[in-house]
């Protein structure tokens, strides 16, 4: 069976070809970042669409409509226009990223997402792995993941839920049109993207991204942290490579053509984009500001830090505040974890510092940064002083700790990746299952449980879990890894392996600003993270407000894109 969709998938492949090969797909002609000025285009603000309403002053639920849509867009000053897939409302006010949308706790938000996307791709792509494939082969599968969200599993964006243009035709799992975001969850920061299977990695590189805001003003007000557009600002930042055309790169050759013939484990490029321009500029007054930093790159990590040693007052971590604010030079995120932070401008000591990065790639292990890469933004300090009447209190929001004696179940999640003769990867796994194989992770509502998390690969991986969140608990090294990597890649069973002979290696410390509720968070190569993770609202003693048992149900997943892709992904089902 799994031969002769091989088989299939390949004719399909060889059918594609010659498009790809037409194109300037089959040569590179990239630009050379160093022909691209830094800093010379200004930093956008994305357009914000409220997700509720106002009825006799008290906030209502309301319905959106977004579309993704094809179109140009410029990056660079001085880079042709770049044809892209963008979010929004209109061919015309679509952006990359896509419109923040502001919700607010206890009030619903309803969008309905419209793929208006043509009949092609705009980049290439791998029928060889787990892919969205519509039986007509026209039209570009999409379905939107709410990144972040405590919500129903029908709007989760599940991977098998996809569609095309005009829900002509609709993944396996598909539901509905209209996605019902509750918002019933604790304030703080999500993103919003692309999550079809095994094209999640070019359909977000091709643009289809945005940042997602919940708030909660009678818990947030008090705090007194910088807000207003111009003082509270998400960084949505990526990298990207181009052509000498403007077109994006994304290379059509994989590392094991006979294989996978387009398929490679992780996407860089040089240019670095904020909120949809490279390496832009900000102008920023002497005062607080607060920046909900994300990092949306397919696999790039960034260590962001300033120039001029300014620090961050980091408030909160993926889409929970601390219980207090934490001090920090630098800030590692993985793809897809958010900062949420404070900068001081008053403090600075120069009249302009650039934020920048110096992250090797592949994390950790893989080449030092360049020119290109290392820097980030710069930000430009206006020289009056001024009165800022905003502060960071010593306090923030107090959620439950931790609680290991409440744990209901402990599971071993392993993450193997498997290579071909030449020694380059194949594919990646999760527990050594692929994506399709039965669910095995099926977590009771309302309870908690203990993940270790073992990773058997050289490369950290973001692990994302669907609708829980975590605690991060303790990270210990693995004492003679091959042994035991020898046996888990005969047995599978961490138990059966006896992991507690090899888990006895250095304990490396849960950073102070990562110790929090998380949804994201980098597994070490070589060692066992143990997390606790919560499959109820931690706000609250209340049930969810939704069915988390119904249908299509969840995933957890690598956030490297390339390797969720194929197929680092597993199945994850909710039972009573």
């Amino acid at each position: 069976m799994e031969a002769s969709m091989l088989l299939c998938k390949l004719i399909i492949f060889l059918a594609f070809l010659g498009v790809v090969m037409s194109t300037t797909w089959g040569e590179d002609n990239l630009i050379n970042p160093s022909k691209l000025q830094m800093f010379v285009d200004d930093l956008p603000d994305m357009p914000k669409l409220k997700g509720f309403d106002f009825e006799n002053g008290v906030p209502v639920p309301k319905s959106l409509k977004i579309g993704m849509f094809r179109k140009k867009w410029k990056f660079h000053r001085d880079l042709p226009p770049t044809p892209v897939f963008a979010y929004g409302t209109s061919k015309r006010t679509a952006t990359i990223p896509g419109p923040t949308i502001e919700a607010l706790n206890q009030v619903d938000t309803y969008v309905t997402w419209r793929n208006h996307l043509p009949k092609k791709h705009i980049l290439p792509w791998d029928p060889t792995i787990p892919t969205a494939m519509p039986t007509n082969k026209r039209g570009v599968p999409t379905v939107v993941h709410l990144h972040g969200a405590i919500g129903e599993p029908q709007s989760d964006g599940h991977a098998e839920s996809w569609f095309t243009a005009r829900f002509e035709e609709k993944g396996p799992t598909w539901t509905k049109k209209k996605y019902h975001y509750y918002n019933h969850q604790q304030p703080g920061n999500l993103w919003y993207h692309d999550h079809a299977m095994g094209l999640t990695r070019v359909n977000i590189l091709a643009g289809l991204l945005g940042a997602y805001i919940i708030r909660d003003l009678k818990i947030e007000a008090p705090l007194g942290l910088p807000h207003g557009d111009e003082f509270d600002r998400p960084l949505v930042v990526f990298d990207r490579g181009f052509r000498t055309d403007g077109s994006l790169y994304m290379n059509s050759t994989g590392d094991n053509p006979s294989i996978h013939p387009q398929w490679q484990p992780e996407y860089f490029g040089d240019a670095i984009i904020v909120n949809g321009k490279a390496w832009p500029r900000m102008i920023v007054r002497r005062r607080k500001y607060r920046f909900r930093i994300i990092n949306a790159s397919n696999a790039r990590f960034f260590k962001f830090f300033f120039t001029n040693g300014l620090g961050f007052i980091h408030v909160g971590s993926d889409s929970a505040y601390h219980e207090r604010p934490v001090m920090l030079k630098e800030i590692l995120l993985a793809p897809s974890e958010i900062a949420d932070v404070i900068v001081d401008f008053s403090e600075s000591k120069s009249d302009s510092v650039i934020l920048g990065n110096n992250a090797s790639y592949p994390y950790p292990s893989g080449d030092p940064v360049n020119e290109a890469n290392s820097k980030v933004m710069k930000f430009l300090v206006k020289q009056q002083h001024e009165v800022d009447s905003g502060r960071v209190p010593e306090e923030l929001i107090k959620y439950p700790s931790a609680d290991l004696s409440g744990a209901s179940e402990t599971r071993y999640i392993a993450m193997y990746e498997y290579t071909s003769d030449i020694d380059e990867p194949t594919h990646l796994y999760l527990n050594g299952k692929s994506y399709e194989k039965p669910v095995t992770e099926t977590p009771k509502v309302g309870t908690t449980e203990v993940w270790n998390v073992i990773n058997l690969t050289e490369d950290n991986h973001p692990l994302h879990i669907h609708l829980g969140l975590f605690v991060v608990l303790d990270q210990t090294e693995l004492v003679d890894l091959d042994k035991f990597k020898e046996c888990m890649l005969k047995m599978n069973d961490a138990i059966k392996c006896q992991i507690s002979k090899y888990a006895r290696g250095k304990r490396l410390k849960v950073l102070a600003h990562e110790k929090g509720w998380k949804n994201v968070y980098k597994m070490t190569p070589g060692f066992v993270t143990k997390i606790l993770v919560r499959f109820s609202y931690i706000h609250s003693n209340a049930s969810y407000s939704f069915d988390a048992t119904a249908e299509p149900g969840y995933v957890y997943h690598c956030h490297i894109l390339d390797h969720e892709d194929n197929v680092m992904m597993r199945p994850m089902k909710l039972i009573k």
